[in-house]
C-alpha cells in the first residue's frame, strides 16, 4: 500500500482488495456448489471496506451515532465490545450516493437483498443466471478504487479471466433453472424477479448493473495484437466503425435465453388482465400491442427471426409459434403506462376511465 495515506485508510484498502480477490477465487474455483453465495458475502465485505476507506480519507467517521438527549455533551457513537459500530453497506450507500440512484448503486442494493435472503435459507444453484450482477459488482469496485486512490490499487494484475468449459455451460443453466423452479427456491426467485422488474430499462441494461459478455475467438493478424489472448473493449472507448462491427457480431452470436426473473411466463391476455387490475384507466389488448411495438419487445408478425425478442420481457414459444411475456414486462407496463401521460406517450391516445 502507498505511503501518505492514514493508517485506517490503508487498512481498509488492504481489507477491500483481499476480500475481493478471495471472492473471485471462490467463484472461479472448479467444483464448489453455491459459489454465488460465497462470492456475495466476500464482495460485500470488500465494498464495505472500500467505502470506509473513502470516508476515513474524507476525515469522516463511518460510525453509527447514538441518540442524544440534547445535553450538549458532543457526539456519541454506538459501540460493540468497546469498539465503534461502523456503518454497514446499506448505510454506506446512503451516505455515499445520497439521493442519486445510478446502476452501480442498484447493483449493490440487489446483492444486499440477495445476501439477506440466503443468510436464512437454503440457496438454490443459480450461479450462471446471476453472473452478470456478480461481475458488475467486481468491475465497479475496481473502477471506484482507481478513481479514488489511483490505478495502482486496481486488481487486474492479480486476477485473470477464468477458463471456461463452454460445452458444459448449457447443462449448468438447465440445472439452475430446475433448481429455481423448485418450491424451496420461491422466496429467492420472487425477490430476484421483483427487483429486476422494478428497474427502469436504462438501469437493467446498464453494464454497471449487470455485466454480460460473449467470448469471441480473437484472430491475430498483426504483430501488435499478439501480446494478449483476451482484450476488453469498452464501448465508450471504441470508434463508430468498431461499435457497429461488434453490434453485428453480437446479433450473430447472441443466445436467446430466459433469465431467472422470467421463469414465470404469461400469455398476452393474462398480461392485459393483470395490468388492468393495477392501473386506473382502461388497458386493452390493443394497448398491449402498441406497448410491445413501442418498446421493441418482440418482432412483428411474419418476421424471419421470431426468436429475436428482448428476452427480459418476451420469449418466443417455438412449439406453439407464439409469444409469452415475463413478470418484468408486466411491472414495466404498470410503471410506464400507469399514468395518463405515460399511456399517451406509448399509445398516442388519451387514457379512458374504466
Amino acid at each position: 500500500m502507498a505511503r501518505g495515506l492514514p493508517q485506517n485508510v490503508r487498512d481498509n484498502l488492504e481489507k477491500c482488495r483481499s476480500a475481493a480477490i478471495a471472492g473471485v477465487e471462490v467463484y472461479n474455483r472448479p467444483g464448489p456448489r453455491f459459489r454465488t453465495a460465497h462470492y456475495i458475502v466476500l464482495i460485500m465485505i470488500a465494498w464495505t471496506a472500500l467505502f470506509h476507506a473513502i470516508f476515513y480519507h474524507r476525515s469522516r467517521r463511518p460510525w453509527y451515532r447514538t441518540r442524544t438527549s440534547g445535553s450538549g455533551r458532543g457526539i456519541r457513537y454506538q459501540r460493540i465490545d468497546g469498539e465503534p459500530k461502523h456503518w454497514d453497506l446499506a448505510e454506506c450507500l446512503k451516505q455515499f450516493f445520497g439521493d442519486r440512484h445510478p446502476p452501480e448503486r442498484k447493483n449493490l442494493e440487489f446483492l444486499i437483498g440477495l445476501r439477506n435472503k440466503i443468510e436464512h435459507r437454503h440457496l438454490p444453484e443459480f450461479d450462471a443466471p446471476l453472473y452478470g450482477e456478480c461481475q458488475a459488482a467486481l468491475l465497479n469496485l475496481e473502477q471506484l478504487l482507481a478513481d479514488r486512490f489511483g490505478a495502482k490499487y486496481v486488481l487486474a494484475e492479480q486476477l485473470a479471466v477464468s477458463l471456461q468449459f463452454s460445452q458444459l455451460i448449457p447443462e449448468e443453466k438447465k440445472r439452475a433453472a430446475r433448481s429455481l423452479a423448485s418450491a424451496s427456491a420461491n422466496s429467492v426467485r420472487e425477490y430476484v424477479e421483483k427487483f429486476r422488474g422494478s428497474l427502469p430499462a436504462a438501469v437493467l441494461n446498464s453494464m454497471r448493473y449487470s455485466f454480460n459478455v460473449y467470448l469471441v475467438p480473437k484472430v491475430v493478424n498483426r504483430e501488435s495484437a499478439a501480446d494478449a489472448s483476451v482484450t476488453f473493449l469498452r464501448p465508450d472507448e471504441a470508434d463508430d466503425e468498431e461499435v457497429e462491427r461488434l453490434e453485428k457480431l453480437n446479433v450473430l452470436i447472441k443466445e436467446k435465453h430466459i433469465p431467472i426473473a422470467n421463469l414465470d411466463l404469461f400469455r398476452p391476455q393474462q398480461v392485459v388482465d393483470e395490468v388492468q387490475l393495477r392501473v386506473s384507466h382502461r388497458f386493452t389488448m390493443a394497448d398491449h400491442t402498441d406497448a410491445w411495438h413501442h418498446f421493441s419487445a418482440r418482432p412483428v408478425a411474419g418476421a424471419g427471426r421470431p426468436e429475436r425478442t428482448r428476452s427480459e420481457y418476451c420469449v418466443y414459444n417455438k412449439v406453439h409459434g407464439d409469444y409469452l411475456y415475463t413478470r418484468p414486462w408486466i411491472e414495466m407496463l404498470v410503471r410506464e403506462m400507469g399514468t395518463a401521460e405515460g399511456y399517451r406517450n406509448v399509445t398516442g391516445r388519451e387514457a379512458k376511465n374504466v
